[in-house]
């Protein structure tokens, strides 16, 4: 650990330096930073793929490239065709609060430069290994920064890979990665960074937080939360339960933005259950042995999520399990859990006070969907919400009264797919933002600089010593 934590040290050390002798690196340096990503992920897809493989027992073939590799050459695609307009200057007006454009007319300039803010520190979760780890670098990258990386120990076998990649591909005056166990990560996380990244849980992103502010680093904190789906009286339930389900049976629930639980109206719940087995069933007529159903993590992570279970049946609740091969989970060479619906579940159940990841969604119903605001409202603000329907009127009062870091309307999941929108969460599930544009200038510093007028203004307005005391006026 002390050797790790000496070369962390001087990796630091070393960037920082470079950061200053070399200055910000050109938009071509930029962009060929952003290409040996792409050449290097392309390169190695089916090595990534294997790694997911070996470090969740089974994980999804189809969407481990999609995920790990797909998703991640398409923020530097499209950070590398922005580049030159994200570097250039932001005009503003050159304007003192009340005055209108009186300084501009003299001459006065007033813009924005962004600067690299220097060396950015990424620590990041297990559960999107490859994704979470080299797509935050477009517009770390596209920004000017030069990165040092600590992914997940629990993911060994991808936290590998990247580090051979990385060897491969940069030097570790640009990019570096440290492996290690928790203390490793602690050490980490006490770095003096210019910025750092931490994607995971929120208690551990409260230990990473106090670690950064005995450096006064700055942070952007990708989190989670239990992220609601308002199901409308108006919207179409077949199409509901299979987005629903598809969302949540992705990657087994282990998603950030995963649907953690759904609020249902009143009599539909029958018809909201009825739908989702069909389409799960139709998604995975078999699972324990089917390549497409993806492992939990580890044996800590099965347990935690079979005691949720347990706490809810004893408590009462009603427990649906989508399994319609009738396989015996309890017997398997991995930690497969099949998608499970929790209906009745009740305030004291952990599994309404934990975020659940994985492929359990407890059902709620309500009467009114202002119950649905009031119950969201009530609880941490979430990384997602979901609303299904055709009502606007209805949709517009869900999204106008809650707080959530992102929507997404008649889907789950998806508003992280958009490049051009902000992702990040508000309080509890995160702060701070990146993607595209957002993303380059979460991970720059926007310097203001203001170019005076020639003109001597603070004179003219008489504002110099010796002031000029005005006449007293004479009394009447």
């Amino acid at each position: 650990m002390d050797t790790t934590a000496n070369e962390m040290k001087r990796v630091l050390e070393l960037q920082k330096q470079l950061n200053i002798t070399e200055g910000a690196p050109s938009a071509a340096l930029r962009a060929d930073r952003l290409d040996r990503c792409m050449a290097m992920v392309s390169a190695y897809k089916k090595e990534i793929v294997e790694s997911m493989q070996d470090d969740f027992g089974n994980r999804d073939p189809i969407m481990s490239a999609t995920t790990e590799v797909d998703s991640v050459i398409g923020p530097m695609v499209h950070a590398k065709k922005n580049l030159k307009k994200w570097m250039k200057s932001e005009k503003r007006k050159a304007s003192i609060a009340g005055t209108g454009p009186l300084l501009s007319l003299t001459g006065a300039k007033a813009v924005i430069n962004y600067q690299p803010k220097g060396v950015v520190g990424v620590i990041s979760p297990w559960n999107f290994p490859v994704n979470l780890a080299l797509a935050p670098l477009a517009g770390i990258i596209a920004a000017g920064n030069r990165v040092m990386l600590k992914p997940s120990e629990l993911t060994p076998s991808s936290s590998d890979l990247m580090k051979k990649m990385i060897n491969e591909y940069f030097d570790e005056s640009e990019i570096a990665v440290f492996t290690g166990d928790p203390a490793v990560g602690a050490a980490f996380s006490a770095l003096a960074f210019d910025h750092m990244l931490f994607t995971g849980g929120t208690e551990i992103a409260k230990h990473v937080m106090r670690a950064a502010a005995d450096n006064l680093v700055p942070l952007t904190l990708e989190l989670g939360g239990k992220s609601p789906v308002v199901v409308g009286q108006s919207s179409k339930m077949q199409d509901v339960a299979q987005r629903v389900m598809q969302g949540k049976t992705m990657n087994a629930g282990q998603i950030c933005l995963a649907p953690d639980y759904a609020l249902v109206p009143e009599g539909r719940v029958n018809e909201f259950v009825d739908a989702a087995v069909s389409v799960t069933s139709e998604m995975f007529p078999e699972m324990k042995d089917n390549d497409d159903y993806t492992s939990i993590i580890n044996q800590k992570h099965y347990d935690r999520i079979q005691g949720y279970l347990t706490d809810a049946k004893e408590k009462g609740a009603e427990v649906v399990e989508i399994n319609p091969s009738n396989e015996d989970f309890s017997q398997q060479p991995h930690h497969k859990i099949p998608p499970t619906i929790v209906l009745n579940p009740t305030e004291d159940m952990q599994i309404m006070q934990e975020e659940i990841f994985g492929p359990v969604l407890p059902v709620k119903t309500y009467s009114n969907v202002s119950e649905s605001v009031d119950y969201i409202n009530s609880k941490d603000r979430p990384l997602g919400l979901y609303y299904f329907g055709k009502d606007k009127k209805e949709q517009d009062f869900v999204l106008n009264n809650t707080t959530s870091g992102g929507v997404t309307v008649n889907d789950v999941i998806s508003h992280i797919q958009m490049e051009d929108l902000p992702f990040g969460g508000v309080g509890p599930s995160g702060m701070g933002s990146y993607h595209g544009h957002d993303g380059f200038k979460e991970f720059s510093h926007a310097k203001a600089t203001y170019t005076q007028s020639k003109l001597n203004l603070m004179k003219i307005a008489g504002l110099v010593p010796p002031y000029k005391k005005k006449e007293e006026k004479p009394s009447a």
